[in-house]
């Protein structure tokens, strides 16, 4: 990993970006807080039937993963400030990996949010899964105790974790890189793929201990994880940019491949 230093605005700095800023103007910007990566190796064979088929799945040296993700989220709309109870949204995710066009994005199983509101529009405007959960979050010096429980499925959450090393950027090639850097969401309506654009700095990745006490949340979705997270991340702070929805032509994505670093 390379040592962190960010510039403090996400347009000051899109090199590092795998293809270019979208022409039309950013919808909306979220600071993602207190942000857990934990990841589990899942066999293609068994994400694939639960993915739509609209979407490749993308690996790493042949290997899927999911990936759940509990923080603290702030919506602000382009050019209005933070709309009350928007400022400290627990939300939970649940996704995997995807690609089309040569762009590497997630695809969500599930992700879980105390607002209703918040529900009613990523459905309407994003088709994404969202569900009304009742959550807790809290914070103790490094710590945060996070749990959720889906209010009309078996899907819980609960965990404690915390950062343990300094910041570091990831390594193009490595796996911490395919996991984090990534600057789409896909979903699909009616069969057809659709794409939303993101763009934030390099992910603040510090290495992480997480004690998971209950985890139900991928078996909501239809998979088993099996022990402990293979991999864990903390990211204290980052500012995204969102772009609207838009429709992918499908006749022309191309795979991609990530090997991993010498």
């Amino acid at each position: 990993m390379l040592e962190a230093r960010h510039p403090l605005n996400p347009l000051d700095k899109i090199d590092h970006r795998p293809w270019p800023l979208p022409h039309e103007p950013w919808l909306m910007k979220q600071f993602w807080r207190d942000l857990l990566f934990a990841h589990w190796p899942v066999p293609p064979r068994r994400l694939r039937p639960l993915v739509p088929a609209a979407l490749p799945l993308d690996t790493f040296d042949g290997q899927g993963w999911i990936t759940i993700a509990p923080f603290l989220m702030e919506i602000r709309p382009r050019g209005l400030p933070t709309p009350p109870g928007f400022a400290r949204i627990p939300e939970l995710n649940c996704r995997t990996y995807v690609t089309l066009e040569g762009k590497p994005g997630v695809y969500f199983f599930s992700l879980d949010i105390t607002s209703a509101a918040a529900v009613w529009g990523a459905r309407t405007f994003y088709h994404l899964p969202y569900f009304r959960s009742d959550m807790r979050v809290y914070k103790s010096a490094e710590a945060i105790s996070y749990s959720s429980k889906r209010r009309r499925a078996k899907a819980v959450w609960t965990a404690t974790y915390e950062p343990i090393s300094p910041v570091q950027l990831s390594s193009p090639g490595t796996i911490d890189y395919f996991l984090t850097e990534r600057y789409c969401l896909y979903t699909t309506h009616h069969a057809r793929a659709l794409r939303a654009d993101i763009h934030h700095l390099p992910w603040p990745l510090q290495q992480a201990r997480a004690e998971i006490h209950e985890n139900t949340i991928a078996d909501a979705a239809g998979i088993a994880l099996h022990g402990p997270p293979a991999i864990l991340s903390f990211a204290r702070e980052i500012e995204v940019l969102v772009w609207p929805l838009r429709r992918v032509p499908t006749d022309s994505w191309l795979p991609i491949v990530h090997p991993s670093k010498p």
